[in-house]
């Protein structure tokens, strides 16, 4: 059966890291909203340039920019055959209907944690061009400031200084949460304790979805 599996948590909850492992388990294609965003501001293309003037101020891209990149991406091949795990979209209800046009969710994973957590986590973060995020206290890199997978240069982005952060958890509160209600109706929403170390939270994930530990 092919499953199309989204999955939520605040910023600094690991959910990029969850859904990567889900994907390979599932054998379905991982899709990062804000990876796709960042190659496009690396490489300096127009869409890129537009998107960085809000992310440097800790705000979301537009959503019909948005909106039509992910639909660009979701009616491709691969993931029309082996389904996806979606993460960083949708971030509000006009995104999720945007989504509801696209495919039909299996199932919506929420991965909990606390603002204090989430702050702790993200300030202890750094990322690469290649789309590859570290934390220096449990995934740090092998070699102190350098990714694994490319060997560049890892940064802080500047959506996880603290001000951009507060601003980023404010929004998330007010604008993503209240979709969770909408997927519990449907009767496809799995919550998770994500203050747990990476293993125990994927477990954790697997069990919510009936799926066998590997």
């Amino acid at each position: 059966m092919i499953r199309n599996i989204l999955i939520f948590g605040a910023q600094g909850s690991g959910k990029g890291t969850q859904a990567e492992l889900l994907a390979q388990t599932c054998g379905s294609m991982n899709i990062s909203i804000g990876n796709i965003f960042r190659q496009e501001v690396y490489k300096k293309t127009p869409l890129g340039i537009e998107a960085k003037k809000f992310t440097d101020e800790g705000k979301l891209v537009p959503d019909d920019v948005v909106n039509e990149i992910v639909a660009s991406r979701l009616k491709q091949k691969d993931i029309q055959e082996h389904g996806v795990v979606l993460e960083g979209y949708p971030r509000n209800i006009v995104q999720a209907d945007a989504l509801e046009k696209i495919i039909s969710l299996t199932d919506v994973v929420v991965i909990d944690i606390s603002d204090d957590e989430a702050v702790n986590r993200i300030s202890k973060r750094l990322t690469c061009v290649c789309g590859k995020t570290y934390n220096t206290d449990y995934n740090a890199s092998h070699v102190a400031g350098i990714c694994d997978e490319c060997g560049a240069l890892l940064f802080i982005r500047d959506d996880d200084k603290p001000d951009a952060i507060k601003h980023r958890l404010e929004t998330y509160h007010k604008e993503t949460e209240p979709l969770f209600l909408m997927y519990e109706k449907k009767g496809i929403l799995h919550r998770v304790n994500g203050e747990q170390k990476i293993n125990e939270v994927y477990k954790a994930i697997l069990k919510a979805l009936n799926m066998e530990t590997p």
